[in-house]
């Protein structure tokens, strides 16, 4: 069973990793990261690449793909290659999925028109843009399409498509591997739970609202 996970220049770098060490313990998956060209894309904060292994005509099908967010989703969802890829491999896929503001790019492809799908609350009024239903659960299946809501539910998206690729006894010896047992020094993992001076705080360091005009659908 491959796992593609397409990789560019400005990600968060956790959206692809933390999916890819749990995903990548699930017998029977390879993994292969790819990209535009084979290389490395810096993430979002510059001081870590990823390499890309394959370039996107390496690899023309696969049995789940994992598109990651981050910053770099600006210049990404308007890459008329990547866009015209995922809609080519999303057509023999089992799964596809994002994490964070990845679902911004499957929606640029045209994959969500119609469906529910989550993102990062900073960025969940976006995915109207792009014909989808903001449902603000961590992790969202609607057919085979799940995403997951900002940067570290990817980790619960991972574990939840583990269970369904080979059930819940393998997703939760995975969890157990990594020992994976959220217990936060603070209650302000989400904007229903953070102080409302917390989450101002960060409103401000997000910098102006992204534009509010639709995506391209492809």
């Amino acid at each position: 069973m491959l796992m593609a996970i397409p990789i560019f220049e400005g990600l968060t770098a956790l959206d692809a990793v933390g999916p890819y060490e749990v995903l990548s313990r699930v017998p029977g998956v390879s993994v292969v990261f790819v990209g535009a060209a084979v290389g490395v894309n810096r993430t979002d904060r510059g001081s870590l690449g990823l390499y890309a292994d394959a370039g996107f005509d390496d690899v023309l099908a696969c049995d789940v793909v994992l598109v990651p967010g981050g910053p770099g989703v600006e210049r990404a969802q308007h890459d008329a290659r990547l866009l015209a890829w995922l809609r080519a491999v999303d057509e023999t896929s089992t799964w596809t999925t994002s994490v964070c503001t990845g679902a911004l790019i499957l929606g640029a492809a045209g994959l969500l028109r119609g469906r529910r799908a989550t993102t990062h609350w900073l960025s969940a009024q976006r995915l109207a843009g792009v014909g989808a239903t903001w449902d603000p659960s961590r992790v969202v299946t609607d057919g085979k399409y799940m995403t997951a809501a900002g940067v570290s539910a990817g980790i619960d998206m991972a574990l939840t498509l583990a269970g369904r690729l080979a059930g819940d006894t393998v997703a939760q010896a995975i969890q157990l591997s990594i020992e994976y047992d959220p217990q936060p020094p603070f209650r302000a993992g989400s904007p229903t739970q953070a102080p409302p001076e917390i989450v101002d705080l960060l409103r401000r360091l997000a910098g102006p609202s992204p534009s509010e005009e639709p995506l391209p659908l492809g």
